[in-house]
């Protein structure tokens, strides 16, 4: 009894549903641009998709706090690119979803980038030999084909934006009440001494994250 009564607090609710709104936006970003990049990234090496490989590849191996400080940097309203922007990202829900994005965003790319490769090249060449053109190719054959690797990679992106701390305390800030995402209000819940409401938040994410596990696998079944 004591867990749900915890769990059916308003500041224990309130990250949660924002945590879902936030993963709710950034999959459709991470979806998109994902499986753009991905496509892109495949053509033929040029200095330009190198430099975007690496700007993609980054957030797997920089740390996040660090990431999430270059972010400040150019985000900020002070910021390089922030002084010109007319919405306002730090501090905000754009910046909370940002993170996510940016955290999940790789796994999404690598994933469309393994699928396209291999015998799926040979397959398009013959598709354009046969008189389609690029948008029928993607949709009658690209899309098909990759359909496993686009899914896995959404899940391992919205696994890990599920768990994002630091970039997501640099852009968010962990405001209560407005940017205080889940992974972060089991910080603020320790922090404050609330080990209860730290489990029972620790348990969501968990069953969360679990559930994400389940679902690749079923994914990796299915195609």
């Amino acid at each position: 009894m004591e867990f749900f009564h915890i769990l059916t607090q308003q500041q224990t609710l309130a990250p949660i549903m924002l945590t879902f709104k936030t993963l709710g936006v950034a999959s459709l970003l991470i979806l998109t641009l994902g499986t753009a990049l991905g496509y892109y990234l495949t053509g033929e090496r040029t200095v330009t998709r190198s430099v975007v490989d690496f700007f993609v590849t980054l957030p797997l191996v920089f740390p996040p706090i660090a990431s999430g400080f270059v972010l400040l940097m150019l985000l900020g309203r002070s910021g390089l690119f922030g002084q010109f922007l007319p919405v306002k990202i730090v501090f905000s829900f754009i910046g909370v979803v940002l993170a996510s994005v940016v955290a999940g965003l790789p796994f999404m790319v690598k994933s469309v980038e393994t699928a396209l490769k291999g015998d799926l090249k040979k397959l398009i060449e013959l598709s354009h030999v046969l008189g389609k053109d690029n948008w029928q190719t993607f949709w009658l054959v690209i899309l098909p084909n990759i359909k496993r690797g686009i899914a896995s990679g959404l899940f391992l992106a919205l696994g890990r934006s599920l768990g994002e701390v630091g970039i997501t305390l640099m852009l968010g800030g962990n405001i209560l009440g407005k940017t205080n995402t889940l992974s972060l209000e089991i910080y603020n819940a320790v922090f404050s001494g609330e080990f209860d409401r730290a489990m029972v938040l620790a348990t969501v994410i968990g069953v969360l994250s679990l559930s994400v596990c389940f679902i690749l696998r079923r994914v990796g079944a299915q195609f």
